[in-house]
């Protein structure tokens, strides 16, 4: 049976068998059976080449170390769980959109440390914009209840609303870009989704919890109707119910 994430991984990052076997000290035989046969390494090679291919370790061979992946159709997306989102490091968030070809979706209230943390955030959209990726972004109304209550359920109060609205003037830049549209919700998010292609990170919302220190579900794509899908189609959902964003920042009063 072949590893077809390894197999995707390695087309999407330019590498051949023989490029990636040099980078990581074997021979390109052997990253052939990595890939046609579904052989698993050894911890230390494989690690190796996850870095190289800029992916988690667990997405190529989820079984690694003894840990098997979820059984049926469903659970075949799930790749990886975290305790909370702050445990992915910020260089894989960067390289999954990076790596984007077809389409970008962000739906959350605010998510600040996106461009906290990643350098030139908007200039990597824009930059996946001009090669043709499709991106809609979705950030929450300052001024709906859904935010207000998420305050409150945080102990955040007022914070939360005041974090939409430094996500707008962020992303108030990216007005008339060409394949960039971002829109104002107001609905209850039971998940921030990020997605990029046939990868999606789903962070989680427990009551009373910040979203950063929340569990992360790390999904890729793999079969129809799965945990992907049905994520995919909730961002699809709250798109429609959404309106554009404008250079306007709504101010929350009464």
């Amino acid at each position: 049976m072949s590893n077809e994430r390894l197999r995707i991984a390695l087309a999407r990052s330019g590498h051949t068998a023989a490029s990636l076997a040099q980078q990581v000290g074997t021979d390109p035989k052997t990253i052939e059976r990595w890939v046609n046969k579904g052989r698993v390494p050894r911890l230390r090679n494989a690690h190796a080449v996850a870095r190289v291919l800029g992916v988690e370790v667990r997405h190529l061979w989820p079984t690694l170390n003894g840990r098997s992946e979820v059984s049926g159709p469903v659970g075949s997306d799930l790749v990886a769980v975290y305790r909370q989102r702050s445990d992915v490091p910020i260089e894989t968030w960067k390289t999954m959109f990076d790596q984007a070809t077809e389409s970008v979706d962000i739906m959350v209230y605010a998510a600040l440390f996106l461009h906290e943390q990643i350098s030139d955030w908007n200039g990597l959209l824009r930059s996946r914009a001009r090669a043709g990726v499709r991106i809609r972004i979705l950030i929450g109304d300052p001024a709906c209840d859904a935010v207000r209550t998420r305050g409150e359920e945080e102990a955040f109060g007022h914070g939360i609303e005041s974090r939409c609205r430094l996500a707008h003037m962020h992303y108030r830049p990216l007005l008339g870009v060409d394949g960039v549209d971002i829109a104002l919700q107001a609905t209850t998010l039971y998940n921030s989704v990020y997605r990029a292609d046939g990868e999606m990170y789903v962070n989680t919302h427990i009551y009373g919890m910040n979203a950063y220190g929340n569990p992360l579900f790390h999904l890729h794509r793999m079969t129809d109707n799965g945990l992907f899908d049905a994520h995919a189609a909730s961002v699809d959902a709250v798109w429609c119910t959404a309106r554009p964003l404008t250079g306007e920042i709504p101010d929350g009063s009464d």
